[in-house]
């Protein structure tokens, strides 16, 4: 096979910051190509470069033997490259059928064929095997779905060159499964894929061959059938990872949190739990099974119908985030730019932004206060920065993980509610986010982890509640709990 993208010696600077240092890469026509690296490792700036959306400082790119002069990502998507971005790219107020096809949308002269655009969409979602409301605003649509969506608009370009940056990241098994057989099609007509993923399952079903980075700089590019996951590890994180998990601790049986007939109509139906202090509390469930919807209901972000919160046994009210923040309970959104992150702010702003009225006086910052805590919070969660004074918006996503950790363990919460906490970070990254949930259960914190991943919720679990419908459909301890026994639960059974 030929190569369809050479990358020569491509380098890319930022103010403070060498993203990229003479970079080379190259994909073959027909292949599927894994790119991967710890968050920071320049993966994210190299897709930026190929999209039209940044220029390399020096480096020369060709694509079909030609130099690529495409300046905007408009211009990319003219010589058949689509991009599938990790970072939702969709107009919230648009519905899919408008999201799939903007800028590009079907006419009958000078009107726009609706009627084509919506059986078009239907089409390329029945092939992914998916089942969206094409009318409504996507923002009304569940991250998964959005995902789905984002996908669906990449293929329905006909592209030769498609770039999937995390495609699965908030995807469930069997969407999983239907996207990659969407690939395996893609490969047989010639179409060449650069597929990003943290996931090292899903780089050895579907890649060909695999890129690693780190710190900018290429480490090295190995056949698939060549490396295992620990040779590959050790490309990407300089070091063996012995044990992904942290041990599981002795729990403390003492209640913190309880939540009794909590109840939204069409959402959540008369949900019974207790967390401990000191343990780390799984709750799993297939997509839409109302796992976010819980932790939003805790936290005092949507409104409940009716039942009671409980902390140290004494009912507590909470309408609104303020007052869960009150009670010593933190919350680590799925979707982190949207609603964990102030991306304009600084890391240091970010940080700090929970406890301004603890270090405001007379309505003056004490800045020395914040950047103490800032500093601190940037050392012990490693965040990789220039400065605390860079901006939210210029890190990559594990790092932006890392700073929306860092705001609420600067509130020293006692109860902390965590969804999805490891969405599109590497695997050296989620090493630490489970040691630093294990430290914080040992230091008598309840930790509630929301998670899609079947291995992490069994792997840092002392229990495991499993959701269904909007409702707990079972518990499981540690030691009773399986992949097998989860998704029973998940799918109705075990009743």
């Amino acid at each position: 096979m030929s190569d369809i993208l050479v990358m020569k010696n491509i380098t890319k600077k930022f103010p403070g910051v060498t993203a990229l240092n003479n970079v080379t890469f190259s994909c073959k026509k027909g292949e599927v190509h894994a790119l991967m690296g710890e968050n920071g490792a320049g993966k994210s700036t190299l897709i930026k470069l190929l999209s039209g959306a940044s220029t390399p400082t020096s480096g020369e790119i060709f694509f079909e033997g030609k130099p690529l002069k495409a300046k905007t990502p408009h211009d990319v998507q003219d010589l058949g490259i689509a991009i599938i971005h990790q970072e939702l790219n969709l107009v919230p107020n648009m519905n899919a059928v408008e999201n799939i096809f903007l800028g590009r949308e079907i006419k009958n002269g000078q009107f726009v064929n609706f009627k084509e655009m919506k059986k078009r969409s239907q089409e390329i979602l029945r092939s992914l095997n998916i089942k969206i409301n094409l009318e409504v605003p996507v923002r009304k649509l569940s991250v998964a779905q959005q995902q789905m969506i984002e996908i669906a608009k990449a293929l329905s370009m006909d592209a030769s060159f498609i770039i999937m940056d995390e495609p699965t990241a908030s995807l469930t098994n069997n969407e999983i499964d239907a996207l990659f057989e969407i690939v395996c099609s893609l490969k047989e007509k010639g179409v060449t894929i650069i597929f990003i993923s943290h996931h090292l399952s899903e780089i050895f079903e579907c890649a060909d061959r695999v890129t690693v980075l780190k710190d900018g700089e290429y480490i090295g590019t190995k056949d698939i059938d060549e490396i295992d996951e620990s040779s590959l590890i050790r490309m990407m994180v300089g070091r063996e990872l012995s044990e992904i998990y942290p041990d599981i601790s002795s729990v403390n049986k003492t209640p913190i949190l309880e939540v009794k007939g909590l109840s939204r109509k069409g959402v959540l139906d008369n949900i019974n739990f207790t967390a401990n202090k000191g343990e780390v509390l799984g709750i799993a469930g297939l997509v839409g099974s109302g796992r976010t919807e819980l932790a939003r209901a805790i936290f005092g972000a949507d409104k409940i119908d009716s039942g009671v919160i409980k902390i140290d046994g004494k009912e507590v009210t909470i309408n609104q985030s303020i007052d869960a923040m009150k009670q010593g309970i933190g919350f680590v959104t799925e979707d982190r730019k949207s609603q964990g992150l102030i991306l304009g702010l600084t890391i240091r702003e970010n940080i700090c932004i929970s406890l301004l009225k603890s270090i405001t006086n007379k309505a003056f910052v004490n800045k020395y206060k914040e950047k103490e805590i800032a500093n601190r919070y940037i050392k012990s969660l490693k965040i990789a920065t220039p400065s605390m004074e860079a901006k939210a918006v210029n890190l990559s996503g594990g790092n932006q993980q890392k700073v929306v950790l860092g705001k609420w363990l600067a509130r020293e919460c006692r109860i902390i509610i965590l969804d999805e906490p490891t969405r599109g970070i590497d695997v050296g990254a989620k090493v630490e986010i489970y040691n630093l949930m294990r430290e914080l259960s040992n230091n008598g914190t309840a930790v509630i982890m929301i998670s899609s991943e079947l291995p992490e919720i069994i792997g840092m679990s002392d229990r495991v509640l499993v959701m269904r419908e909007g409702r707990i459909n079972g518990e499981l301890t540690h030691e009773e709990v399986t992949e097998e026994k989860i998704l029973e639960y998940a799918m109705g059974g075990c009743n």
